[in-house]
This record gives C-alpha cells, structure tokens and sequence, in this order.
C-alpha cells in the first residue's frame, strides 16, 4: 500500500510517498505543474511495488492539472475536501502546531492510508458539463459586478432625474440583455429632457424612441415619466458634464449586459446537448436561464449516492445532532456545499412561488409549509430540498436509472 499526499499550490505541488507503520518511500519533493514534471510523477507512481494511491486536497482549479494528469495514467486519484484534511487529527503525535507544505504532504498521505477502503475516486468530468461550470461561475461574478454598476447609475439617477428607474418594469431583454430604464437613460439623461417639453411633444418623442429601440410604447407610461419629470428636485445641472457622467455609466452597464447575455445564451447551447436538459428544463420552477445553473453545478447524478447526498452536496441538509437522551429534532442547515447551486435553487424556489400551479408538487410542498406558519427561510430550504429529490428521481430515469 503506497500512499501519496500531495500538498496543491499555484504552479507546484509537494508530493510524500508513505507505506504502511509510518514507512517513507520518498522524502516530499516540489513537482511544478508542468507536462513534463507531471508525466514524469505519474511514470514515477507507476513504478511502485504494491497498490498505489493518491490523495491530493480540492483546491479548485489548482488541483485539476495533477488530478487529470494521474488519471489519464490509469492511476487511482482522491480529491478531498480541504475541510475533511484541516480536521484529520492524524497527521502527527506533537501538540505543536507547525504547518509546512512538508508536512502537509505527509498528513494528507497518512489521510490516505487510514481512509484507504473508504476514498472516492477522482472522476474526469465531461467537457461539456467543464466548460458549463466555468461559463455559470462567470456568470455569477458578471452578475456581481452588473449590481455594483446598476446601483451606481441608479445613484447617478438620483441627482438628475430621481425616481425614474422605478417607473420601468420590464424584464431584461434576452436577445442583448438591455433594460428599458437603463436605455432611456441614455436618451433622456435629465429630467429637464422631458419636463422642458410639453406633455404631447414628449409623448410623441418616446413612441418614436420605444419603436426605435425596440420597446412597448404606453401613453399612460408617458404621463408617469412626464408628471415625475415636472414634480422631482434634480441636484445637478443640466449640461454636457452632467450627459457624460450618465452616458458613461450606461456605456459601462448596457455593455456588462451584453455580456450576461451572450453568456447565458452559450450555456444554453452546451446544456441543450446534456441528456437531462429537456427534462430539466421541463421540471415546474425552471426556465432557459436556470436549468443550464441547475446542470453546471449538480453535474452528472449518477455519481450521488442517492437522494440525500445531493442536498447534502447543495449544504441545505440539517446535520443530525444527538447525544443520549437528548435529540435536537430543528437544525440550521449546514452550508457544508456549494453556495452556487443553493443560490440557484433559492430562485428556483421563488419562481414556484410566483407561478402558485397547485397541481404541482413543490408548490403544494411550499404551501403546506407556509400554511404551518413556518419562517420563510424554512419552508424556502424544505421546498429547496423536496425539489432536489424529484430532480434526482427524474434526471436518474433519463440515465435508465430509475430507483
């Protein structure tokens, strides 16, 4: 029985090769994360008497290189959750508290020698669902940062024209992900743009701008905007600073928005090639925009357990907590898992709720939650977690896998 710790850094790794009694095959040694260094560790692995295998810690995208690398060899590969090794009380008998990268390797390699029968294998994931992962966690920061910038226009917007974003309600647009309040922004900068015209001048000036841009003309929208342009107090002055100050903003946001689209559009075309997608994207509570969320950050289904272990994957599974008599029955959930995929089950939930189909069973879920007189935290996490089954229970019968 070899085992070999790798302690993962950015651009190299320390590896230790132990054997059972504390036996030392190798001293830990740097192995940079090049072609040639990595095919050289696997040969090297290769070579070794016995069953050898590998533990190296979930480092994110650091650890993908060795992990791919020495699974392509043929070479058995964990890949541990940092948590699970920072806990592992084995890794010497001192009380001192030294950290080396060394020693690290070491305690990762006895990691693997007591947890030997029960490690997981490292799986090499689909390109496809590689590449569906990536796109959604860009999505996620691309939708921080289309926060920061909405709330800076809109604080922009305060000063000029106040108001005026709450008077538009129309979804983003999907075809290049515009907003109808952040264009006429760009148009009508300043209240003094519409309160300087008579109502029907301006009426006739949005018609012709909502046709040209492509948006729903209203004449009782036309009022609203005109009677807040007449009544709103603005700070800053109408003038050719003021335009550049509002026009840069929605330069930077219109083009972060175009961005988000193209975006979702490209997640859309590689999960429509996954198996489960249609049936995804059939579930109750699931749109174009989720169900490709939704697949990114599940992945493949078979490789769960069963029901359970994907809402623990998700963290939205309360931990047992029980010590002779006592038995605490209420939980917080552990939010030991992907803070992705319960963001995304969070809106799946709150799209159940608004489309309120009795006929379905998540909704019907939500409900008699509610009705119990349950927080809303609760019975969004209940209904997160009754959802996950179904999705496990339908995507395993498109693999053939029906429980």
């Amino acid at each position: 029985m070899n085992a070999v710790g790798i302690d993962v850094s950015k651009g190299k790794s320390k590896v230790a090769i132990v054997q059972a009694y504390g036996k030392v095959v190798c001293k830990p040694y740097d192995v940079g994360h090049t072609v040639f260094e990595l095919n050289e560790l696997a040969n090297f692995i290769l070579s070794l008497d016995g069953e050898t295998r590998v533990v190296l810690e979930h480092t994110g995208r650091y650890s993908e290189p060795i992990a791919n690398t020495l699974s392509k060899a043929g070479i058995f590969v964990s890949v541990v959750n940092a948590k699970l090794l920072k806990d592992y009380a084995g890794g010497g008998d001192t009380i001192r508290r030294d950290k080396t990268d060394k020693l690290d390797a070491v305690k990762i390699a006895k990691f693997c020698l007591d947890k030997w029968d029960n490690l997981s294998q490292y799986y090499l994931e689909d390109e496809d669902r590689k590449m569906l992962k990536v796109f959604n966690r860009q999505l996620s920061e691309y939708s921080k940062m289309k926060t920061m910038l909405s709330n800076n226009l809109i604080s922009l917007l305060d000063q000029v024209f106040p108001g005026i974003n709450k008077l538009f309600t129309s979804p983003t647009r999907e075809s290049d992900g515009h907003e109808k309040w952040i264009d006429f922004a760009k148009t009508f900068y300043h209240s003094d743009c519409v309160s300087s015209k008579s109502f029907g001048v301006f009426a006739n000036r949005y018609e012709n701008w909502c046709h040209r841009n492509g948006y729903k003309f209203s004449l009782d929208k036309a009022a609203d905007i005109h009677n807040l342009a007449s009544e709103c107090v603005a700070t800053l002055s109408r003038n050719d600073f003021t335009k550049s100050l509002i026009l840069m903003a929605v330069e930077q946001l219109n083009s972060l928005c175009e961005t988000i689209a193209a975006v979702k559009y490209n997640m859309t075309q590689i999960a429509s090639e996954l198996i489960e997608y249609d049936t995804v994207l059939a579930m109750h509570g699931v749109g174009k925009t989720l169900a490709p969320q939704l697949i990114a950050e599940i992945g493949e289904v078979p490789r769960f357990n069963g029901r359970t272990s994907i809402a623990r994957f998700a963290g939205i599974e309360p931990p047992a907590n029980q010590s002779g008599a006592y038995n605490q029955h209420s939980r917080r959930i552990s939010k030991q898992g992907s803070p992705h995929l319960r963001k995304s089950l969070f809106m799946v939930m709150k799209a159940v709720l608004q489309n309120k189909n009795q006929d379905q069973p998540t909704y019907q879920f939500l409900d008699k939650k509610r009705a119990e007189g349950k927080p809303y935290k609760v019975y969004m996490i209940a209904g997160a977690n009754k959802f996950l089954r179904i999705y496990y229970a339908r995507v395993m019968e498109c693999y053939g896998l029906a429980e």
